[in-house]
C-alpha cells in the first residue's frame, strides 16, 4: 500500500478578500459534506467568491459558497 499524504491541504481560499480587506483574526472550522462535495473539493472545484459566514445561535453558517 502507498503512503497516505499526512499533510493538511487548503481546499479553497478567498484570495480576493485577503487582498481587499484587512483580516485581523482567522479561525479554522470543519464542515459536514456529502460524497460528491468531497470529491469536487479534492478536485479544486469550489468557489468562495461572494460568499460570507455569519453566526446564528452559536453556530457558524457559510452562505453562497459554490461547489461544482
Amino acid at each position: 500500500m502507498g503512503k497516505k499524504n499526512e499533510g493538511v491541504r487548503i481546499a479553497c481560499e478567498n484570495r480576493k478578500a485577503r487582498h481587499d480587506y484587512f483580516i485581523h483574526e482567522t479561525y479554522e472550522a470543519g464542515m459536514e459534506l456529502g460524497g460528491t462535495e468531497v470529491k469536487s473539493l479534492r478536485a479544486g472545484k469550489a468557489n468562495l467568491r461572494d460568499s460570507y459566514a455569519y453566526i446564528k445561535n452559536g453556530e457558524v453558517f457559510l452562505d453562497h459558497m459554490h461547489i461544482s
